[in-house]
């Protein structure tokens, strides 16, 4: 008896998570407008930023030495991350989207599993997530980053875990909302000073002492360091004075855990 009601459950759990995921897919696809804004803004930023302080940064080296590197070269990972970020927040815009025109009631009230929404949109938001920072990175080469075979493979595995501890973190924060006016609040009061004080526009060296302790408690510092490391596998350049690998990675994984729990709850409670 139980056995045959786990096998009827499985089919439901799955099609419910892979049509939510299929949902945030096509919609994305099919609005430009977010490819753009995901994608174009963190490019301009990275160009119009980078280029204003290159010659006027160097990180890695004392000096300018050999290990030193240019400002638009270290800006390149913490533009991953946001892209990442942009991603995330539009994608799980769409949860207030949805509550408005009545389709999130419907899926809360059919027989599809909680856990299995919030599998559907955070995976959704991943993917997009992914792709676009995959794109960005074939900008690497003409930067002069040392992209190789392993490297390219490490960073893909980097940004899945940064991807899926945004992503989370965005569904957690958009559905108790009813408004995306105040989403875009939360976003410009923590999502956005995050990204800021995760050594994205200067390392913790740098800082002032309060500021550097802030940035080490602040989690997307260990993805971002997690994704320097990837990006230059020998050591030297932006590596220097960043967290370990083994480190970076387990934090990042942490915290994405902990933020799907916290949005399958905060999903299980509110209806």
């Amino acid at each position: 008896m139980s056995s045959a009601s786990s096998v009827e459950v499985r089919p439901a759990w799955t099609m419910a998570a892979w049509s939510l995921w299929r949902r945030e897919v096509v919609r994305f696809l099919r609005q430009r407008s977010r490819i753009v804004g995901a994608l174009g803004t963190p490019i301009v930023f990275w160009l119009l930023i980078g280029s204003g302080l290159r010659e006027s940064f160097a990180a890695g080296g004392s000096g300018g030495g050999a290990d030193s590197i240019n400002y638009l070269e270290y800006f390149f990972p913490g533009t991953m991350v946001m892209i990442v970020l942009f991603t995330a927040i539009f994608a799980t815009i769409s949860v207030i989207e949805d509550r408005r025109e009545g389709f999130l009631q419907a899926v809360v009230a059919s027989p599809a599993p909680r856990s299995a929404i919030v599998v559907g949109k955070v995976l959704g938001s991943t993917t997009l997530a992914f792709g676009q920072a995959m794109l960005f990175l074939l900008l690497a080469i003409p930067t002069g980053l040392p992209l190789g075979l392993a490297s390219f493979f490490a960073v893909a595995g980097v940004v899945v875990l940064v991807s899926l501890g945004l992503s989370a973190l965005g569904l957690l924060i958009a559905w108790p909302m009813d408004s995306t006016q105040g989403f875009h609040a939360v976003m410009n009061l923590c999502l956005m000073p995050m990204w800021l004080l995760s050594g994205a526009l200067f390392p913790a060296s740098g800082a002032s002492p309060w500021v550097a302790w802030v940035m080490a408690l602040n989690p997307l510092t260990y993805g971002l360091a997690a994704l320097r490391r990837a990006l230059y596998p020998g050591g030297g350049g932006a590596t220097e004075s960043v967290p370990s690998m083994g480190v970076s990675l387990v934090v990042t994984l942490v915290f994405g855990l902990i933020m799907v729990a916290l949005a399958s709850r905060v999903v299980h409670r509110r209806g």
